[in-house]
């Protein structure tokens, strides 16, 4: 079993179980998962529910349910919780207007929405990037109602808002809080990141992250350490910033210093 949080709203859950683990229940907040492995079934609003391995899951706040593997395989999956709060700020940013979500599909393919729920184990719990997640989520769970249809761009942005912000993200080499940025641009977070995203395709996480990884090259070609680098440039820890060092350029950042210090003699494969 695998778990974090609630942090901001959000909490991770992954597991794998056999036989008939949970009876009827609920939850006050979205429970939202992708079954990973086996098969799945559930009493849910007034029928049995069965996801597949790839099939996403919904669960809102407050309905009962159970669970159970479906078959002696072991059943794995992989589910968000969060906070219904979260999922309305989201959900008004993405209408323009304030409204509870539909009922969803309780079962449905949606390889998208997979991939973020999956993605979201690998990802730092900061601010930005559970923004981001909850925003996805809310996405996804748009094209999970009956009345599905893939959510609009935003009609107008707000570029000297964006403007600002951007500027803010390129000269906080740290981990940049949800209220900061909607101090510096009037908007809330759901809105500048939707608009954001539109304006300079990707979140204000993902840019965030990587002005802070230009930020640690250019101290490692200085000779700076890697811990005292790490540091610096707002990552938890030497192996947090390494992980996502990696994930951006390929390499280890002690590859990157060496082939700095002499390019084309480094050793390492």
């Amino acid at each position: 079993m695998e778990t974090s949080g609630p942090v901001d709203g959000v909490e991770l859950f992954r597991a794998g179980l056999r036989g008939h683990p949970y009876g009827r229940h609920r939850h006050d907040v979205y429970a939202v998962g992708v079954t990973e492995a086996g098969a799945q079934a559930f009493h849910y609003r007034g029928a049995v529910r069965r996801s597949a391995p790839g099939q996403v899951f919904v669960l809102h706040p407050d309905e009962p349910h159970d669970g159970w593997a479906d078959g002696p395989d072991l059943l794995g999956y992989a589910q968000i919780y969060v906070a219904p709060a979260r999922i309305a700020g989201a959900l008004s940013a993405i209408t323009g207007r304030p409204a509870p979500l539909p009922f969803a599909a309780p079962v449905t393919d949606d390889p998208v929405l997979a991939r973020t729920i999956r993605a979201a184990f690998a990802a730092a719990a900061e601010p930005l990037a559970l923004d981001a997640l909850v925003l996805e989520l809310a996405e996804g769970l748009l094209r999970c109602t009956a009345a599905a249809r893939a959510p609009d761009r935003p009609r107008r942005l707000d570029l000297p808002a964006l403007q600002r912000g951007r500027e803010f993200l390129e000269n906080r080499p740290a981990v940049v809080r949800s209220s900061e940025l909607e101090a510096v641009t009037g908007l809330d977070r759901y809105q500048f990141a939707r608009q954001f995203r539109a304006l300079c395709g990707t979140s204000p996480y993902r840019y965030s992250v990587m002005r802070r990884l230009d930020l640690a090259r250019e101290k490692l070609c200085a000779g700076r350490p890697l811990a005292e680098t790490a540091l610096a440039t707002g990552f938890a820890d030497q192996a947090h910033f390494t992980r996502m060092f990696k994930a951006a350029f390929g390499m280890t950042p002690g590859r990157y210093a060496r082939l700095c210090r002499a390019p084309g003699l480094d050793p390492e494969p």
